[in-house]
């Protein structure tokens, strides 16, 4: 590392340069990764936090996929997949979009009708018929607490209890029972009977499953993969990981690109410690000791900045700070620079150390 030393203390601004670009990027990549997760969180953790081992849908009636907006179940249905070998629970979930009244303010939320299907009964804390379990976000909007009342599709519902947040579709959930959420329903004239979708748990055998999804119409999912039939997820997450993985290959292209052109303004020092006797595998990884100083000194300052930066804006944005969206993108970033640094070893590979001596004139 000789070399490397006294190249970072003799050309400090140069080395100043590259590490501010690359913490920058770092930042920006750590970022967008906080807001990706945190917007996720907004699209799914009602259905994530729901326990359950599987989803179930109803078939599409098309060759689309199926999804939570055109899903709807009957009574049927839900005793069907109750009997299925393996299942130890099924929940019935309606789920609709539509505000939550008081007197003097009104919101956006998502109200999730929930009972146990006939036979799997496991829920005593449900809410019960006429009352709610507002998310926080959805009370402090509201100004309400345990004990007011709210209104829901002309119908009126006691507050229960104010729970944390849970989200689905950017929208805060409300929980009520599914008697409760039909009666919504057929006071708004859409359908008052069945459910949208089923939360299965238990570990039922394929075979089963196979022959319920045939008999009753529906297609049953695990959890990560239902998520993909809530649509405002699938595009909105696509788009944003499409960004991070751009802002990774540009993060490779930049560190690559400097320490190319660093190289070959050391080539003739390059052919001069070769003339000395220094071996070619030496001065390569003296190059990428170089470069993973760099690196780990601009990622990390980077992490930093993204984990004070993050924390200020957590009430502010839906923004997620984690090991998976720091120091994963950290790792990643490190990784594709050396990869970069790499390409830019082949003129320290091909230096001639007649060029020290003069051979080339």
């Amino acid at each position: 590392m000789f070399v490397a030393w006294r190249d970072m203390r003799f050309a400090t601004g140069r080395f100043v340069l590259i590490g501010a670009v690359v913490t920058l990027i770092t930042l920006l990549v750590g970022f967008l990764s906080g807001l990706t997760a945190g917007l996720a969180n907004q699209n799914i953790s009602a259905i994530t936090g729901l326990g359950a081992s599987s989803i179930v849908l109803a078939g599409p009636a098309d060759d689309g996929p199926a999804t939570f907006a055109d899903s709807a179940i009957d009574e049927a249905t839900a005793d069907r997949w109750a009997a299925v070998p393996g299942v130890d629970h099924v929940l019935e979930i309606g789920i609709s979009q539509t505000r939550l009244t008081t007197d003097d303010a009104r919101t956006a939320v998502a109200v999730f009708g929930t009972a146990d299907a006939a036979g799997t009964e496991r829920t005593p804390d449900a809410p019960a018929d006429g009352t709610a379990r507002l998310s926080r976000t959805a009370a402090e909007a509201l100004h309400v607490v345990r004990g007011d009342t709210v209104s829901v599709g002309g119908e009126a519902l006691t507050v229960g209890a104010v729970v944390d947040d849970q989200w689905y579709s950017h929208t805060p959930v409300v929980w009520t029972s599914l008697a409760s959420w039909r009666s919504i329903q057929g006071a708004s004239g859409a359908p008052a009977d069945g459910a949208t979708a089923l939360a299965i748990s238990g570990t039922p055998n394929a075979d089963a499953v196979a022959s319920a999804e045939q008999a009753t119409g529906t297609v049953s999912k695990d959890v990560l993969s239902s998520l993909l039939a809530i649509g405002s997820f699938r595009s909105e997450i696509g788009s944003l990981l499409l960004m991070v993985g751009m802002l990774f290959g540009i993060s490779a292209l930049v560190i690559g690109a400097f320490f190319t052109v660093w190289t070959m303004q050391r080539a003739g020092d390059v052919a001069i410690l070769k003339a000395l006797g220094a071996t070619t595998r030496r001065l390569a990884l003296d190059a990428l000791g170089q470069a993973s100083v760099l690196l780990l000194l601009g990622v990390g300052l980077g992490i930093g900045l993204t984990a004070v930066l993050g924390s200020a804006a957590g009430t502010a944005l839906p923004f997620v700070l984690s090991p998976l969206t720091t120091l994963l993108p950290g790792v990643i970033m490190i990784a594709l620079g050396l990869v970069g640094a790499a390409f830019a070893l082949r003129s320290i590979l091909s230096a001639d150390p007649l060029t020290a001596l003069g051979g080339n004139r």
